[in-house]
């Protein structure tokens, strides 16, 4: 009897599904690509046939120029050679799926990156039960616990309110982080004008096009320190603390990520406001989501691939690492 899984091989630049001749998120270009989402640790150009979500496939064109694309919506099946392909929400950023491989009555989900927690950017993470599970573990220890999202854009917001003479500047990686803060903080009721870092221009302008509310935008480059005094400016985290940031009003350095309940790393980042705010799962979004697909394997991509390895052993659920390479952003 063939193991569980059998016509899915891991490799270290991607999944390689057989019977479809295709790879999920591969590192290099291959002729078939299944994409989960648009970051450039797994969308990268050079395929010979991408399939994606049309959003997805947008982002792909935005950054690589023109994709020999597929677009496929949110529940729609396609066969791919001897496999059922569905993409269904993952709640990551705009456009994110996680796609679901059904062959010879196995069916296999591979999440790419995701979240639980609402996103207004984003349909939220859809649980498909499934018998193997190919998951990320990017905040995979019991230590990443992120805290409610309202409270962090709170924070933000006094943070803001408290010294009208400066500005915050918050580093949030430019495709999805950045407009999921803007639309946050009109959540939370802030309709003032919100500077940006001319890098995220086009991303925001793409999520605009397919109905993403931003509000008031004004470019950074141009206005003047006046202007900007008692607003906030959102820039790639790469721009914290560069020439670009000096031409604000006394900044107040923030940063938006999972990776600052780490208070080490917001030290290294001369982060004076760090945020936890993060489009990853964290340790009880993971377990969670577990039990609730109830897989008879779990098989781990990247992340803190040993601790949630545990986990699953001590509940029962046979799981594996995968070690795939060239996935996670430390700025995400």
């Amino acid at each position: 009897m063939a193991r569980l899984g059998s016509w899915i091989e891991s490799h270290p630049e991607g999944i390689y599904v057989r019977p479809a001749d295709a790879w999920i998120d591969p590192s290099r270009p291959k002729a078939k690509a299944l994409v989960t989402h648009g970051h450039a640790d797994h969308a990268r150009g050079g395929h010979g046939a991408v399939l994606a979500t049309p959003e997805t496939l947008t982002i792909m064109e935005t950054r690589y120029g023109p994709q020999s694309g597929q677009g496929i919506i949110y529940d729609e099946t396609i066969r791919v050679g001897e496999v059922d392909v569905r993409f269904v929400p993952a709640g990551h950023v705009l456009g994110s799926a996680q796609i679901v491989l059904e062959h010879k009555g196995e069916r296999v989900v591979v999440s790419g990156d995701y979240k639980r927690r609402p996103d207004p950017t984003c349909p939220c993470f859809v649980p498909v039960p499934c018998d193997i599970f190919i998951t990320e573990a990017t905040f995979g220890l019991p230590v990443f616990r992120h805290p409610d999202t309202g409270s962090e854009i709170d924070r933000l917001l006094h943070r803001l309110h408290s010294d009208r003479s400066r500005c915050v500047l918050v580093g949030a990686y430019a495709l999805g982080k950045a407009q999921r803060i803007i639309t946050e903080l009109r959540a939370r009721g802030h309709h003032a004008p919100i500077y940006f870092h001319g890098a995220i221009e086009r991303l925001n302008e793409l999520y605009e096009s397919f109905g993403v509310e931003l509000g008031e935008l004004r470019p950074a480059t141009g206005a003047t320190k006046r202007e900007m005094a008692g607003h906030i400016v959102i820039a790639p985290p790469g721009a914290l603390n560069d020439r670009w940031s000096r031409r604000l009003p006394d900044p107040v350095t923030a940063m938006a990520s999972g990776w600052m309940r780490i208070r080490q790393r917001a030290r290294q980042r001369n982060v004076e406001l760090p945020l936890i705010i993060s489009d990853h799962a964290d340790w009880d979004e993971l377990t969670m989501t577990i039990r609730e697909l109830a897989p008879t394997e779990v098989w781990i991509t990247h992340g803190r691939e040993e601790a949630l390895k545990h986990w699953c052993m001590t509940h029962q659920i046979k799981a594996c690492e995968l070690n795939l390479v060239g996935y996670e952003d430390e700025d995400e």
